[in-house]
C-alpha cells in the first residue's frame, strides 16, 4: 500500500513496510474476533508430587496414637472377657474340619515380620514419601475400627487351649504396665507379650498381612515372582491364624474385608484425579473424606512405581564407570 505525502509542492509517494505484513493482519482478525479457544500449556516446572514429609509425620502420629489405643482397650475388654468354664467357645465351621496345630500361631507372626520387612526394604527403595504417609493413615484407620469392634462386642474364646492373663479389678497400675507391655512386645505373642483376651473381632493379624502385601503388590507388574512369593507368605500367614485357633473365621473374614476395601478406595480417589471434584462422587461421604482431602491435596496425579538407589555415590565415583549404576528406575505398566 502507498500513501502520497506532499512536500515543497511535490507529491511524493511513500511504501507503508507494515501494512502489507500477513502477522499483523493475523493480530488484527485476532483483536476483532476474540472467540478462540485459549489452551493452556501446564507449567512443568510445578512438582505434581510433592514430598511434604511434614504430612508423613503428622500420619506416622495417627498410627501410632490409635496402635496404643489399641492396647488400651485390648487391657479393658480382657477384664469382661467370660471365663471359659462358663462361655465355651462359639461354634466355627473351620474348627469342625481341622484340628488345632500348636506352632501354626508362630508361622503367621514371622510371616507377618517378614512381610514387613520386605515393604520396608522396598519402602527405602521407592522415590516418594507418598506411599509412606498413605500406609501410616490406612493402619492407623484401620486399627480404630479395630478398637470400636473390639469394644462394642466382646466374644468368648476361640479355644480351650487359650491361657489367658488373671484379671485385674480396677488395678489401674497394672494395666498400665500391661499397656506397656503390649507395646513393647509389638502385641506378637511370639516375644511373650500378648497374655491377654478379648481383640478377637477382628484380626490385627490379618490386618498386618493383608494391608503390607497389598502395599507390595505396587511394585512393578514385570516382578510377578516377587507379588506370588508374597501372596504365599500372606495367604499362609492368614491360614495359620484359623490351623492354630487363635481367631474365629468371621474375625479373618472381616479383617480382609475391612483392610482391601480400604485400600481400594483409598487408592482409587488418589488415581482418579476427577474424583476429587466430581459431584457424584459417593466415596467422599466417607468420614475420612476430609483427611484425605488434607493428604492428597497437592498431589496432582497418579504416582508413578519409580525406584531409584537413595543414596548418592562421592563426586570421584560420578566420573568413573559405576555412574551408570547410580539409578536403577522401573517403571510399572499401566
Amino acid at each position: 500500500m502507498e500513501t502520497a505525502i506532499v512536500a515543497s509542492g511535490k507529491t511524493c509517494p511513500v511504501h507503508n513496510p507494515g501494512a502489507d505484513d500477513p502477522k499483523r493482519g493475523f493480530r488484527k482478525g485476532l483483536g476483532r474476533h476474540n472467540d478462540y479457544v485459549k489452551i493452556p500449556v501446564p507449567d512443568t516446572k510445578v512438582n505434581r508430587q510433592p514430598m511434604e514429609w511434614w504430612k508423613t509425620f503428622i500420619a506416622f502420629f495417627y498410627a501410632g496414637f490409635n496402635l496404643v489405643l489399641t492396647t488400651v482397650v485390648i487391657t479393658v475388654v480382657h477384664e469382661r472377657v467370660p471365663p471359659k468354664e462358663s462361655s465355651p467357645p462359639l461354634p466355627d465351621k473351620f474348627f469342625d474340619y481341622i484340628d488345632r496345630v500348636n506352632w501354626a500361631f508362630t508361622v503367621t507372626e514371622i510371616n507377618g515380620m517378614v512381610l514387613l520387612a520386605i515393604w520396608i526394604i522396598q519402602l527405602f527403595f521407592f522415590r516418594y514419601s507418598i506411599a509412606l504417609r498413605r500406609f501410616f493413615f490406612l493402619m492407623g484407620t484401620l486399627y480404630l475400627y479395630r478398637c470400636v469392634t473390639m469394644y462394642i462386642t466382646t466374644l468368648p474364646v476361640p479355644g480351650i487351649h487359650m491361657t489367658c492373663a488373671p484379671k485385674l479389678h480396677g488395678d489401674s497400675h497394672a494395666k498400665l504396665l500391661r499397656v506397656l507391655r503390649l507395646i513393647s512386645g509389638g502385641g506378637l505373642s511370639i516375644t511373650g507379650s500378648h497374655l491377654m483376651c478379648g481383640d478377637f473381632l477382628y484380626s490385627g493379624h490379618t490386618v498386618m498381612l493383608t494391608l503390607t502385601y497389598l502395599f507390595i503388590k505396587e511394585s512393578p507388574r514385570s516382578f510377578w515372582w516377587y507379588h506370588v512369593m508374597c501372596w504365599l507368605l500372606s495367604a499362609v500367614g492368614v491360614v495359620c491364624i484359623l490351623v492354630a485357633h487363635e481367631h474365629y473365621s468371621v474375625d479373618v473374614v472381616v479383617a480382609y474385608f475391612i483392610t482391601s476395601r480400604l485400600f481400594w478406595w483409598y487408592h482409587t480417589m488418589t488415581s482418579l484425579q476427577t474424583l476429587k471434584c466430581f459431584p457424584n462422587n459417593y466415596l467422599q461421604n466417607t468420614w475420612w473424606n476430609p483427611i484425605f482431602n488434607f493428604m492428597e491435596r497437592n498431589v496432582q496425579t497418579a504416582v508413578p512405581c519409580s525406584y531409584s538407589w537413595p543414596i548418592t555415590w562421592p563426586p570421584a565415583c560420578l566420573k568413573s564407570p559405576c555412574k551408570k549404576y547410580s539409578m536403577v528406575q522401573s517403571i510399572r505398566e499401566e
